[in-house]
């Protein structure tokens, strides 16, 4: 999103705010803040607000950016293989077989 969209939106929120209080409360905070609804600065915010509205009512309309790129761009990652970075893993049997062996031995000789 960018930087004129996200002040688009965040006037749009205190347009919003605004038309909350209005409609629950009859206080229009924006007329209280700057003189009353027929102030220069008044009609200014209800400008701004007004074209925040317009700018905001096309990112209704934008798709989605929230798409993972990183899934996407790594097609591999889905289908991994699972193989060690250290290649071969040691067979153990042997170095057994080798210590049974010397037991076996050591035992053949005592009898």
């Amino acid at each position: 999103m960018s930087g004129l969209s996200r002040i688009a939106l965040a006037l749009v929120i205190i347009g919003a705010l605004n038309w909350g209080l209005i409609g629950l409360f009859q206080f229009d905070l924006v007329a209280t803040l700057f003189g009353g609804q027929d102030a220069f600065l008044s009609r200014v915010v209800y400008g701004l607000v007004g074209i925040s509205g317009l700018i905001c009512l096309g990112l209704l309309f934008k798709p989605d950016e929230e798409i993972d790129p990183v899934t996407h761009r790594h097609s591999s990652l889905s289908n991994p293989t699972l193989r060690t970075e250290f290649g071969k893993e040691p067979d153990f049997t042997k170095e057994q077989d080798v210590k049974l062996k010397k037991k076996n031995n050591g035992m053949d000789n005592v009898n």
